[in-house]
């Protein structure tokens, strides 16, 4: 109670002082929400860099891989996403399976996307006779731009934001009481947004690693797992796990991000055993 006390205290932002809106565009019969657009963003700018990456020697596939995987990669972040949450999150929509189509309502699993995105890459890695974990270490460098804009948006939409805080940067979110928060979607669009895509583009470009098979999934996974488990010590707990072992010891969120830290240095630790001459798909440079 002290606490909430004094994080009410005090002249902190009012959210609602921003003039942020779900909306980007109302044409009156139709809306275009900046969450949707987040998703359109994180997909498009990826696929431009991840067609910068397969322009470097050594690249796993060509061009037209690159175009197919855009669209197996999409339905794996949306099929994906929006069924981990349902497993995850919110297990009592199987009861009502029309729920679980209503994405506009909102609930989507990044975790669940991770996992939908993973399959998306191995069907067609296997379909077209391409290494998947290499084709997942190129995927995993352009993840962190989705992960930015899809943070920006939920603070755009006053959503999923911290514990109270007595902070200068604290803000009074609208369904959030009168009370001061951690805006934790900036904390973790920097972490998993920018400052991961700074780390992966670091061991990308300046380093070998995009020859070790499985290293920069590895360090994908150990740092956003890192990340997320650390930001969800300032951010509320869902709503629907309040008075629960999920909110009153460890979060869902951090729950999930075990294994990911566990696999992350797996493959991080194992990545060298795995090199070999790399042949590549697209050009005629042969790289050791």
């Amino acid at each position: 109670m002290l606490f909430h006390a004094l994080a009410a205290a005090g002249d902190h932002i009012h959210f609602s002082s921003l003039g942020l809106s779900k909306v980007a565009l109302d044409l009156k019969f139709f809306e275009i929400k900046w969450y949707s657009l987040a998703y359109i963003a994180g997909i498009l700018i990826g696929w431009w860099y991840l067609l910068k990456l397969l322009a470097q020697p050594g690249a796993p596939m060509a061009r037209r891989h690159a175009d197919d995987l855009v669209f197996y990669a999409t339905l794996g972040i949306i099929l994906g996403g929006r069924l981990g949450y349902v497993i995850f999150y919110a297990p009592e929509m199987f009861g009502h399976p029309l729920q679980i189509l209503k994405l506009w309502d909102g609930g989507m699993s990044f975790h669940g996307g991770v996992i939908g995105t993973t399959l998306a890459i191995i069907l067609l890695s296997w379909r077209q006779g391409l290494n998947w974990l290499r084709v997942h270490d190129y995927v995993a460098c352009c993840a962190p731009f989705g992960l930015f804009f899809g943070r920006l948006a939920n603070f755009v939409n006053g959503e999923l934001w911290g514990k109270p805080a007595d902070l200068p940067w604290a803000m009074v979110f609208p369904n959030g009481g009168d009370v001061a928060r951690h805006p934790s979607q900036l904390y973790e669009a920097g972490l998993e947004g920018i400052a991961l895509f700074a780390i992966l583009w670091f061991f990308f470009w300046k380093t070998k690693a995009r020859y070790q098979p499985g290293k920069l999934v590895g360090i994908f996974l150990l740092g956003y797992g890192c990340f997320r488990f650390f930001v969800e010590f300032f951010r509320e707990p869902d709503q629907q796990f309040h008075g629960t072992f999920f909110a009153d010891v460890i979060h869902m969120g951090q729950v999930l991000c075990l294994p990911m830290i566990a696999l992350g240095i797996y493959f991080i630790v194992t990545a060298k055993g795995r090199r070999h001459r790399v042949e590549p798909i697209a050009g005629s440079e042969s790289v050791a």
